[in-house]
């Protein structure tokens, strides 16, 4: 019974790990992501100035 407990206590941990792990990786995605907004938002305006 010990080691059923065990194995289940050690899932959970590993539970946790992955989903720390997901959040610090969406947080990073959401963060590159607004930065590089800026880099590409005056090549949008030209090619939006261009006539049709």
């Amino acid at each position: 019974m010990q080691q059923a407990q065990e194995r289940g206590a050690t899932a959970v941990e590993y539970g946790l790990f992955v989903a720390l792990i997901a959040a610090v990786i969406i947080v990073g995605v959401a963060a590159l992501g607004q930065s590089t907004i800026g880099l590409f938002q005056p090549v949008s305006n030209f090619f939006a100035s261009l006539p049709h």
